[in-house]
């Protein structure tokens, strides 16, 4: 009796409700005219989108969005002309936002077209071109991980995507290809370590840095942290690269764990990014048995000792947060932008960071360089840029071009001369190695100078002479021979590498002569045509005050005792941050003659 009263309660108050105005009768509202056609919004793939798996028939997840001001009728996906699907009821009729998982795409270029047609019949079609190619082969020596974000999370060396914690998304620009990472509130990704953990280990990425939050993770490989297992903090493995506010600068910083303790690479103010600025910004960092460094745009920030990673827990890679294993001080997800993300199994050599730099910042050619070290390559074929960095020398007069021992030569003339920043050339260790045609007027000159200026006589351009830091190489006659010599600065006072009669070349002789130095940090040594001429003992070189390289001229920094411009040709110019060894400078003297 219960459950009867109360059904015919409710019936009655429904009906009562009805009569009485409780509930509003349905009425048509006039939509109004159709006026305009479909829009269609393809997501993906996007214009020139490239799918990169080792399989050759692969799939695609294609994702568009079409919208009316009164209603869709229909929607046709077609691939290469076909239609490989079509779509006609939607439950919101002015809008729809669709997927189609197809499973038939083969390598080669594509189109894909997408048709949305209205009740009125009113017709719109967009089309993208993308391409199945061939699997990724990595680019670089060593390089075992590569994410270029472009519309994606995948790695196309291991071809595994991303699993992504929170929103993040993309960007709309890039540095290369089609798109680039965006980061958002709580939001980060993460890889497996499998495969990624190496005795040594670099990273390197374009940023263009949010200050919002002024604190941020980036890249962290780090190990659990059973006491704290919601603030995780533990450093004594892995790595940690993040960011932090620096007076409104963004400072970037490594730590290391080596297994017992950690070890801190902080570059102070030249590892800060302005996040005002609003540009990309290359970072690199490297990982060895013996030291760690970071860099910024090519030029180190920081560099230092280290015994060597302890890799011990860390399975986990996370991309653009400090979470999960690294929050203990609020390093949480990361708002920038970030772009083409590679992983090395080696520590990458400075040139080797510049060459990628400057490849991906499209200011080089392209140019790789030949031999391991080589951060600097002029080979003067009719201009005077400089290959690795992509950056042309500054001309002071007029100097000129001719023959040259490989192709064209770089001809002296008086008071004619390059410069070159300095940035990016100066390392414990270096190297030059030249080809020479001697012209013996004048009979001195300066051929290559990286010196301070001369503060105590800086009102006299003709008496600059301070030696005690960088290098001075240079020739003079020795009755009717040139001889070459090598003076270097070590902070307090200078060595010579004087060589003698050994290091003596006939000028008549009309030849082209191959010169090479080096300078570590308990010898110099100068070579001519692959044979040793002079050792000396040193013990370090001082960069103090040496901003700019000269080339075929003491000037601006060593004008004392007349070496100043020289007339002879110079051909095939190369700068190391490292020692040749004699092996290497035999092997690159017999591979150019």
């Amino acid at each position: 009796m219960k459950i009867f009263k109360l059904l015919f309660v409710g019936t009655l108050f429904l009906a009562l409700g009805c009569n009485e105005g409780y509930i509003d009768d349905i009425s048509a509202v006039d939509p109004g005219p159709d006026e305009t056609a479909p829009q269609i919004t393809i997501k993906f793939p996007l214009e020139g989108t490239q799918l990169q798996v080792p399989e050759p028939v692969t799939s695609i997840n294609i994702q568009f969005e079409v919208t009316d001001d009164i209603e869709i009728n229909t929607i046709s996906v077609k691939l290469d002309g076909t239609e490989i699907t079509g779509f006609d009821k939607f439950p919101d009729y002015r809008k729809a936002i669709l997927e189609h998982l197809y499973d038939n795409v083969t390598n080669g270029d594509h189109v894909l077209t997408i048709t949305a047609t209205d009740v009125d019949g009113k017709s719109t079609s967009e089309s993208v071109n993308f391409n199945k190619a061939l699997p990724y082969v990595p680019l670089y020596d060593g390089e075992i991980f590569y994410l270029p974000f472009d519309g994606d999370y995948l790695d196309l060396v291991s071809f595994q995507n991303a699993t992504t914690v929170g929103n993040p998304g993309f960007a709309g620009e890039s540095v290369q290809g089609l798109n680039a990472y965006a980061g958002a509130g709580d939001s980060y990704l993460t890889f497996p370590t499998d495969g990624l953990l190496k005795n040594e280990f670099s990273a390197v990425f374009w940023m263009k840095v949010n200050a919002v939050p002024d604190r941020a993770g980036v890249l962290v490989i780090g190990p659990t942290d059973p006491d704290n297992p919601t603030n995780m903090n533990n450093r004594t493995s892995g790595f940690r690269f993040f960011r932090e506010n620096a007076g409104g600068m963004q400072r970037f910083k490594l730590n290391v764990g080596r297994g017992d303790g950690d070890s801190w690479f902080d570059g102070g103010n030249a590892a800060d990014v302005d996040p005002t600025a609003d540009e990309w910004a290359h970072f690199a960092f490297t990982i060895s048995d013996t030291e760690a460094a970071v860099y910024i745009n090519g030029i180190e920030a920081t560099k230092g000792d280290f015994v060597g990673v302890d890799w011990t827990d860390c399975d986990v890679l996370s991309i653009m947060s400090g979470a999960p294993r690294f929050t203990g001080w609020n390093h949480l997800s990361d708002n920038s932008f970030m772009d083409e993300l590679r992983l090395f199994d080696k520590a990458l050599s400075l040139s080797e960071i510049q060459n990628i730099y400057q490849v991906e910042s499209g200011n080089a050619p392209g140019y790789t360089p030949k031999y391991d070290g080589e951060v600097f390559y002029m080979p003067f074929e009719d201009d005077n840029t400089e290959l690795v960095s992509g950056t042309a020398a500054t001309e002071v007069g007029s100097p000129g071009f001719a023959d040259g021992k490989v192709g064209r030569a770089y001809a002296g003339a008086a008071d004619a001369y390059l410069t070159f920043p300095a940035d990016g050339l100066q390392s414990a260790e270096f190297s030059a190695v030249f080809w020479m045609k001697l012209d013996a007027d004048p009979d001195r000159a300066g051929i290559l100078v990286m010196g301070p200026p001369d503060v105590d006589n800086a009102d006299f351009p003709d008496v600059q002479n301070l030696r005690t830091s960088g290098f001075r190489f240079f020739r003079e006659d020795a009755s009717g021979m040139q001889r070459v010599k090598l003076n270097a600065g070590n902070g307090s006072a200078d060595t010579w590498v004087d060589g003698g009669a050994d290091a003596d070349v006939d000028p008549t002789a009309g030849e082209w002569v191959h010169y090479a130095f080096t300078i570590s940090g308990t010898e110099a040594i100068v070579y001519i045509n692959g044979v040793e001429v002079q050792l000396s003992s040193f013990d370090g070189i001082d960069w103090t005050g040496c901003d700019v390289l000269s080339i075929m001229s003491g000037a601006p920094r060593f004008t004392e005792w007349n070496h100043k411009s020289d007339n002879s040709l110079m051909d095939e110019l190369r700068l190391f941050n490292k020692t040749l060894t004699p092996q290497e400078i035999l092997d690159i003297f017999n591979a150019e003659s």
